[in-house]
């Protein structure tokens, strides 16, 4: 039934049969240390000596999958530009940046990264994406919304 729900989402955003069959065959992956719902929403906070910023969230890989999706989408109600970066961790403590960019999104607007291949003879046990930076003090309050998703 999921499949069928799945697919009809996908045709009524008017996207094409290979589409429909990749998104099919993804599942969410689950924040570390949320709420346990698969998308978080956070907004940019300032960087500090003191108290630590919340750029960085971990998405925990349960299993080996052939890429990965990470969905980013403006909670904002105005126009925002802010530094987008995400690691793929695996389990010899070694990481691969896969998304290194500076991102312009209006309202409610949203962004795909990927399909984000694994890394053959790896295996991946996060996704760390992280939003903001020190070089970009003008993302602070910025809103968003971000998942991962782990693709067959």
């Amino acid at each position: 039934m999921q499949l069928i729900t799945a697919l009809i989402a996908a045709a009524s955003l008017g996207l094409t049969a290979e589409a429909r069959a990749a998104q099919a065959s993804c599942r969410f992956l689950m924040p570390i240390g949320g709420a346990g719902e698969p998308v978080v929403e956070k907004r940019i906070s300032p960087d500090g000596l003191i108290r630590r910023n919340n750029w960085n969230t971990d998405f925990a890989v349960d299993r080996a999958y052939a890429s990965y999706r990470i969905n980013l989408q403006s909670a904002s109600s105005e126009r925002g530009v802010f530094p987008v970066a995400a690691f793929l961790r695996f389990t010899d403590n070694t990481n691969l940046q896969v998304v290194n960019e500076n991102l312009t999104l209006e309202p409610q607007q949203s962004r795909v990264f990927g399909p984000l291949p694994a890394v053959p003879g790896k295996r991946t046990n996060q996704v760390n994406v992280r939003v903001g930076a020190t070089t970009m003090p003008g993302s602070i309050g910025f809103s968003y919304r971000v998942s991962v998703e782990g693709c067959d």
